[in-house]
């Protein structure tokens, strides 16, 4: 796997890198994959909705709007995203069980936590292009997160 550091002195064509507003809360820090992206706004039914899906090693991106009214992960998501073979995911928004998602083999990195959990009203977008964070995200795309940071390429790094 390519640190974002490295990939960032290899700039290729298309690497874009994510203002640096993450924090780590999965318990695995460098993860990659495939993107797939949801759009939602303080309702997580369309993350659990991807998450019931294989991941197949992708990287679910949440366009969260940046709310930090609500969390759009928790531990029962988590372990869901592990069951059926995600990566990780990449919330522009907050996570909550900080502690049980650490102990998980799972990329997150998320904006902040918060205790409150999102509602429940099946509103959402899936595999649309999503900005955040200074980057454009499309399914597709493939994304590479460790320690430094987040960076996206247009296909497979080379």
């Amino acid at each position: 796997m390519p640190s974002c550091a490295d990939l960032c002195d290899q700039d290729p064509p298309g690497l874009q890198v994510a203002e640096p507003v993450f924090r780590d809360y999965g318990g695995r820090l460098a993860f990659e994959g495939p993107v797939r992206t949801v759009k939602v706004h303080e309702d997580n039914s369309f993350v659990r909705r991807a998450l019931e899906q294989p991941g197949q090693g992708a990287v679910l991106v949440v366009d969260g709007g940046g709310s930090l009214r609500c969390a759009l992960l928790g531990d029962q998501l988590g372990e869901l995203a592990v069951k059926n073979g995600w990566a990780g995911l990449l919330i522009y928004g907050c996570v909550r069980d900080a502690t049980a998602l650490s102990r998980l083999e799972l990329g997150v990195k998320a904006l902040a936590t918060n205790p409150r959990k999102s509602v429940k009203r099946d509103r959402g977008e899936c595999d649309q292009m999503v900005r955040f964070a200074g980057v454009r995200f499309e399914p597709g795309q493939y994304l590479v997160a460790d320690p430094d940071g987040v960076a996206v390429i247009p296909g497979l790094p080379g």
